[in-house]
């Protein structure tokens, strides 16, 4: 008789890591045989809901595909892999139950998540795969369940939730992890992390203009903090250069690993704090602490709201008439609306899939307010292309400067031009990336049209 062994399957999603890494450590803990396991779903590559942009753009597949790659090799090093597999994650761990027998799978473990889609998908492996399912919530600074309120009451407005959340609630420290991990089970074929042509897209070249030049993957996600708090410090004034627009080092650039889970927000928080001890604390440390919380307040409040937050009237039901112009949109995400500064971050987006916190503020006010297009078609592009996109925060924000979040000043608009005197005062962010301005030196060159022709030529 075949001896029957533990298995736990850990399906992992939004936490490629190995640091702080719950699903692992529980499995580790409780199981002879543990199975990390990505899967390439391919709903993730069809249509975005409304507007049928290809929901997963090449600049955010390459990202993905280095941080499995990463990944992989990490959980090599301690004496695992990673199965990397092709299909629904409900689909695939079926497969996987079957082949190493009923009996000897104990779980399977993941990290929740807090959107319909991807709550679909925990809903299905838990119908079809006929074996305990383990989740966990790891994706915020502030465990769900430490916070100072149930999800149903959580302040609609962020200060207040700030406030009470930072007076009332701890982190938690980071999970000691294994030097070792528990083998995969036999007779599993890991699969290989495939490139972005195998996925049916064109590599994206890079852009040396860009303000993100870093790959995907735990590692690199080190490595930068590393670099920005010990090397050279700039984290103690990033309140005074967060809204910059040119080079790598204006901001932490920690979104886009944590929009994969290659870095822990506790692990920032941790860092945070030594820095403070070690060298100094002021309100740049305490301000990336600060951005931290409104991600977590964005994943609070889909908790909270559910679909709404894919609702064109919004969080609280907030009917406005939105405008669906077809050339309007097209010449907004193309960078050609002719408003120097909008054209420069969109066309950022386009050849990076990065934009700065203050281009994205912009952008969005001017196709919202000015142009007055859906906030969803916005939303959409964005999550075609951008490197960081996380559901919660993207749609969060979207909602927030179209006036139907959780902004108490639901008439916000910025006024374009005077945002680009103040945060690209001589024009470099605009000459970057709108070339046919190059001729125009200074302030002046976002707003062209009011120099007389001789100044043109």
């Amino acid at each position: 008789m075949a001896t029957k062994y533990r298995t736990v399957i850990c399906l992992l999603r939004n936490d490629l890591r190995y640091h702080d890494n719950e699903v692992l450590h529980w499995a580790h803990q409780n199981a002879d045989y543990i199975l990390p396991l990505y899967c390439l779903d391919p709903r993730h590559y069809h249509g975005t809901w409304h507007f049928s942009f290809p929901k997963t753009g090449p600049h955010r597949l390459k990202f993905l595909l280095e941080s499995l790659r990463d990944l992989k090799e990490t959980l090599r090093q301690v004496g695992s892999n990673l199965v990397i597999s092709r299909g629904k994650p409900e689909t695939v761990i079926q497969d996987l139950i079957r082949q190493l027998g009923q009996e000897n799978v104990k779980a399977v473990a993941l990290q929740q998540e807090a959107t319909r889609e991807e709550l679909d998908v925990e809903a299905a492996i838990e119908k079809s795969c006929q074996v305990p399912v383990h989740k966990f919530w790891g994706s915020t600074l502030y465990h769900k369940d430490d916070i100072p309120f149930r999800i149903r009451d959580l302040p609609n407005v962020f200060t207040e939730f700030r406030k009470k959340t930072e007076n009332r609630s701890d982190v938690r420290p980071t999970l000691p992890m294994p030097s070792k991990l528990k083998p995969l089970p036999p007779g599993i074929d890991p699969g290989h992390a495939p490139s972005v042509e195998e996925m049916g897209m064109k590599d994206p070249a890079r852009d040396e203009r860009t303000a993100f030049p870093y790959s995907g993957g735990e590692k690199q996600a080190l490595a930068r903090i590393q670099h920005y708090f010990w090397d050279y410090d700039y984290v103690s004034s990033y309140k005074e250069t967060r809204n910059g627009l040119i080079g790598a080092d204006y901001s932490t650039k920690f979104s886009s690993w944590l929009a994969l889970g290659c870095l822990s927000p506790r692990k920032i928080y941790e860092e945070i704090r030594k820095y403070e001890k070690e060298r100094r604390a002021n309100q740049s440390t305490y301000w990336v602490v600060f951005e931290l919380l409104w991600r977590d307040y964005f994943k609070f409040v889909a908790l909270k709201f559910g679909d709404r937050l894919f609702y064109l009237s919004g969080l609280l039901g907030n009917h406005r008439e939105w405008r669906e112009n077809k050339a309007l949109f097209d010449a907004w995400r193309e960078g050609r609306t002719g408003v120097p500064f909008v054209d420069a971050n969109m066309r950022e987006l386009a050849a990076t899939g990065f934009m700065s916190n203050r281009g994205r503020q912009n952008v969005a006010s001017f196709l919202t307010k000015d142009l007055k297009l859906d906030w969803r078609l916005g939303a959409e592009w964005f999550e075609h292309l951008l490197i960081d996109h996380d559901v919660c925060s993207n749609y969060g924000n979207w909602l927030y400067c179209a006036g139907v979040g959780n902004d108490p000043r639901q008439d916000r608009k910025f006024n374009m031009i005077k945002q680009g005197l103040d945060y690209d005062a001589q024009g470099d962010y605009v000459r970057l990336w709108v070339p046919e301005l190059q001729g125009i030196k200074g302030g002046v060159v976002h707003a062209p049209w009011t120099l007389s022709s001789s100044n043109l030529i």
